[in-house]
């Protein structure tokens, strides 16, 4: 694809590109291919950096965002928050997505949600490869945008999953929106959730009479957003998640003329069974970082979970739905991980409860696999559906989720 008009725009300019992540490095080889011999500078807050390619100038630890004025455009990562940018830099800010939908020729399929969008994006992909459609997986999910643009041409087709965080002062909108869900998360990076909403917003914001907002009519936050939006709307409803997934992509198709496939495959840590062992059925859930995202991993497996690995990083979010949930399953043995596992029992502690709960706090998720094995009846289900975030534990929630596989099968040998 031909990027002249990107070029003349940042030929003269200074560049920075702040966070130095999957989507900076990404940046940073995009930049390169542009222009070979321009200085290229790099921000983020760690110590240190793995960088091989030359002409870059590094600004690194605590003061990096002092860097900023010394610089024409910044392309900031989805990882730096924008509340910490001054005021006074903020003019300059531009960022990967916001690059690639301004010079991206082709039709963009934009999925957002709290939760959910992983899996849809996932599944509007197999869906339009079915029918030997070019498509392309960007975002979260798929690959970093901005190399993209080299190969692209404008029949290609960008399935591209979006977190509020690229959303983010993002001044133009897909061609066919998908908006799933709005939960409150991420508070520790938004000023506030109306800043949250805000972003997720943006989705739908500059679509015009030509294009799609496909939406959660059942979710009273997106249909006041999808009441201001002139795109084409079309509702959806689901009981679950994976129903509201489906109903999603399934539009997707419709619009596009493709039904749905016969086989459909779904992404790992999203409820996916890990098997039955020595009589109990493991689920996966990690990707559950939310609390309503555990409540409906209950509501969907039913009175069968006994035991639930719960608890994680802490971002300010309340439990108490989650406690009266729990409070109305058949859960016996609660496995609790810090931070959030004694916000969890505190909520369920409020609540008066007639049946025995087991508690029990751990740090390991080799402990959290042994005590289930031990307390779940035969014919039971262990789910781990954390309610939470990784961090702190864990890498991220793959490897929460690759670690409790793994121990659910090698404690199934002893």
């Amino acid at each position: 694809m031909k990027l002249e008009k990107l070029k003349k725009k940042f030929k003269d300019k200074k560049i920075l590109i702040l966070g130095f992540g999957k989507e900076g490095r990404d940046a940073l080889v995009f930049l390169r291919k542009l222009f070979p011999k321009k200085v290229i500078g790099i921000a983020d807050k760690k110590e240190s950096i793995k960088n091989n390619i030359k002409n870059t100038k590094l600004h690194l630890g605590e003061d990096y965002l002092k860097a900023l004025k010394e610089y024409d455009i910044v392309i900031k990562s989805p990882g730096v928050p924008f509340k910490i940018i001054p005021l006074s830099q903020r003019k300059k800010i531009t960022s990967p997505t916001e690059i690639f939908f301004e010079n991206f020729k082709g039709k963009i399929i934009g999925i957002t949600g709290t939760k959910g969008k992983s899996t849809t994006s996932f599944l509007i992909y197999q869906i339009l490869k079915s029918k030997k459609k070019k498509v392309h997986l960007l975002g979260n999910i798929g690959k970093p945008p901005l190399s993209s643009l080299f190969t692209l041409s404008k029949k290609d087709l960008i399935v591209y999953e979006l977190s509020a965080h690229q959303l983010f002062n993002l001044k133009t909108s897909p061609h066919i929106a998908l908006l799933l869900n709005i939960y409150p998360e991420h508070l520790d990076y938004y000023e506030n959730f109306q800043q949250y909403i805000k972003a997720k917003s943006n989705i739908t914001k500059y679509q015009t009479e030509n294009d799609y907002l496909i939406y959660n009519a059942s979710d009273p936050i997106i249909k006041k957003i999808a009441k201001k939006s002139k795109a084409k709307k079309i509702p959806i409803e689901g009981k679950s998640y994976y129903e509201l997934d489906l109903e999603a992509a399934k539009k997707v198709g419709e619009i596009f003329n493709i039904s749905l496939p016969k086989k459909l495959k779904f992404l790992p840590h999203r409820l996916e069974f890990i098997g039955e062992f020595k009589g109990i059925k493991f689920y996966n859930d990690s990707l559950s970082t939310i609390p309503q995202s555990t409540i409906f991993a209950l509501q969907t497996l039913g009175e069968k979970v006994e035991s639930l690995i719960a608890g994680g990083y802490d971002r300010g979010v309340s439990f108490k739905e989650l406690a009266r949930k729990i409070k109305e399953s058949n859960v016996k043995n609660l496995i609790l991980f810090p931070q959030t596992g004694k916000k969890i029992l505190k909520e369920l502690k409020k609540l008066k409860i007639k049946r025995k709960i087991n508690y029990f706090f751990v740090k390991k998720m080799k402990q959290a696999v042994e005590i289930c094995y031990k307390n779940t009846k035969k014919g039971k289900i262990c789910l781990l559906s954390p309610a939470s975030p990784s961090f702190g534990l864990f890498k991220d929630y793959r490897e929460r989720g690759n670690l409790f596989k793994k121990y659910v099968k090698m404690l199934n040998k002893k």
